[in-house]
């Protein structure tokens, strides 16, 4: 399929396109990027040196992608922005390349990613994310699969959110947020239950479900320092890959690191 490239467009001599892809108007493509099969780029999107775009994604117009790290200790070094298949990025979505810390920021596949999200360095951004608009990351944030993140959302630097969690909009996301809950609260972020609409529509069994929200009920509203509610849910509840999830979530951070806490009425 022979691509389409408008007459104003700035494409680098080193650029990589594959067949069938589509760049609108004003469009300023750089060199040393690399852009998938039937990818479609609208009018006034800057990709700048260092972008990895994957197939059959569609970028909207005033979307800027690779640019340099917003980070006091970059220091030109040479990093990447990798952005899978089937990714849509909607108008003005800034998608900062990575730092020397890991040398790249990372977007999944199949992510629907609104406007005005900004993605700051060395982020890792999973598959199936559905990001609202507005949303702030900073740096070296990650991003389970079929998360979904609501609009004005701010993420602290750091912060991990889990597979299947929900974040509310207007939320300052200052905490780590395990998988398969819903999160949110803008002066006090906290956990505010199971996600289990969620968790239904992608195809979650009652037991399950059930099952992930025993384990929440003790780590969560059992009185049991942390430490000992992971002992509790290890002991008590059968070992299903969503109970081990959960339990490597908490281990993976244990040191320093400050997870959910519970609503409190």
């Amino acid at each position: 399929m022979q691509s389409i490239i408008h007459p104003t467009a700035v494409i680098g001599q080193s650029a990589i396109l594959g067949e069938g892809v589509i760049v609108g108007p004003y469009t300023v493509i750089e060199d040393d990027v690399e852009i998938g099969d039937g990818t479609a780029i609208c009018s006034h999107v800057h990709i700048a040196s260092g972008a990895r775009i994957g197939r059959a994604c569609k970028i909207h117009s005033g979307a800027v992608l690779a640019t340099e790290p917003q980070d006091l200790k970059f220091s030109g070094e040479k990093t990447w922005l990798y952005v899978g298949d089937r990714t849509v990025i909607r108008e003005c979505v800034t998608l900062n390349r990575g730092t020397k810390a890991s040398g790249k920021t990372v977007i999944g596949s199949d992510n629907l990613i609104m406007s005005y999200v900004h993605a700051g360095h060395d982020c890792v951004i999973g598959n199936h994310v559905v990001i609202a608009n507005s949303v702030q990351f900073g740096g070296h944030c990650e991003v389970g699969d079929y998360a979904v993140i609501g609009g004005l959302t701010g993420v602290h630097q750091f912060v991990r959110i889990g597979r299947f969690a929900m974040v509310g909009g207007i939320a300052r996301a200052s905490l780590d947020v395990p998988p398969f809950v819903m999160a949110g609260g803008h002066d006090s972020f906290r956990y505010e239950g199971l996600n289990a609409i969620g968790l239904k529509r992608r195809g979650f069994t009652s037991e399950k479900i059930t099952l992930i929200r025993d384990a929440y009920r003790i780590l969560f509203q059992s009185g049991l320092l942390l430490a000992n509610a992971l002992e509790k849910v290890k002991n008590e509840l059968s070992p299903e890959p969503e109970i081990l999830e959960i339990l490597d979530f908490f281990a993976s951070g244990a040191h320093g690191r400050k997870f959910l806490k519970p609503f409190n009425k």
